[in-house]
């Protein structure tokens, strides 16, 4: 096996783990689907060992790299920008056991309680540098800080399955509390100020996540699909094609590993059109979500092809200029 040239290591990013989130989402996609529309193809379970071997793999990675270069590791855990993927880790976690729920009921309560607790510690820790920061900036802001604090929104979907209600909603009410706080800084920053640079701009589709995962966790909470639920539903249905319709934009920029941030948002509007279909029964709600599953599917195969010719390439775990 070739051995890993040690600069590479020491310029592993911390974005990596978005790919986690992309393909557990993806995963779960896969599952709901199988249910919901009853397809014959039982693909979700391979789906899951390969993204559970993925973030194995880049747990391991990560790992090296913060035993050998931890001042480097250091520093993205300082950096405005990389500070907010950190908590793709928990995240992942939660994630991974909201896909082995329907599989392994123990298995999935011991990831979700290490991703909860994980992803708890980073909240107050994220929270606690901005309000006393010195060094973050205006321009420092985009759709990447919903990951820390919104992120908690997560955790009702297997929550309620695993502990308490009054724990999911406690984790529901901050995610959903800082979204709102979040997006309108998101939108005064893209509005009043200079645009995203083209490194950035996947990043906007995590506009889309908070809104649609809000919805499929309120439906667990509550149990119903009422008046809140489909604000949440129709706010990232409307912002999902505000996007797509702004997809040229998006096929012109260069490959970064910031292009997976297109993967979890795309993943979760289809879950949560899946959601609408099975408490509905509508026909329209059926061929939509078969849209999106094959678009999702297309996207996860683009990205995985683009990542593994930029890994090819040497383009990716590169020192930044």
């Amino acid at each position: 096996m070739e051995q890993v040239h040690p600069s590479r290591l020491q310029n592993f990013p911390i974005s990596w783990f978005a790919m986690v989130m992309g393909l557990s989402g993806f995963t779960i996609a896969w599952h709901r689907a199988e249910t919901s529309l009853e397809l014959p193809w039982g693909i979700s379970p391979v789906l899951l060992v390969v993204t559970i071997g993925i973030f194995a793999l880049l747990g391991l990675c990560y790992l090296a790299k913060a035993l050998r270069y931890w001042p480097q590791v250091r520093g993205e855990f300082g950096h405005p920008i990389k500070l907010n993927f950190f908590p793709t880790i928990s995240i992942g976690l939660i994630l991974v056991s909201i896909a082995l729920l329907p599989y392994n009921a123990s298995v999935s309560l011991m990831v979700w309680a290490l991703g909860t607790v994980l992803h708890l510690a980073f909240t107050l820790y994220v929270l606690s540098a901005w309000v006393h920061h010195t060094h973050f900036e205006i321009n420092h802001m985009n759709p990447a800080w919903f990951i820390p604090i919104v992120g908690n929104i997560l955790v009702p979907i297997a929550g309620v399955h695993h502990a308490s209600p009054e724990i999911s909603w406690f984790f529901f009410s901050i995610g959903l509390v800082f979204w709102l706080v979040l997006l309108t800084i998101i939108f005064y920053r893209m509005f009043f100020h200079n645009p995203l640079p083209g490194k950035l701009l996947p990043t906007l589709f995590i506009l889309i996540a908070p809104p649609a995962v809000g919805f499929i966790s309120w439906v667990q909470l509550t149990g119903a699909l009422d008046s809140f639920a489909r604000i949440l539903y129709y706010t990232a249905a409307f912002l999902t094609l505000m996007l797509l319709t702004q997809v040229q934009r998006f096929l012109k920029l260069e490959f970064f590993l910031s292009w997976w941030a297109y993967s979890f948002p795309m993943a979760a509007i289809t879950i949560a059109t899946l959601l609408m279909y099975a408490q509905l029964q509508l026909p329209f709600f059926r061929g939509l979500a078969m849209v999106l599953l094959g678009l999702l599917s297309l996207l996860i195969a683009v990205l995985l092809y683009r990542t593994g010719m930029a890994v090819a390439r040497r383009e990716i775990c590169i020192e930044e200029g």
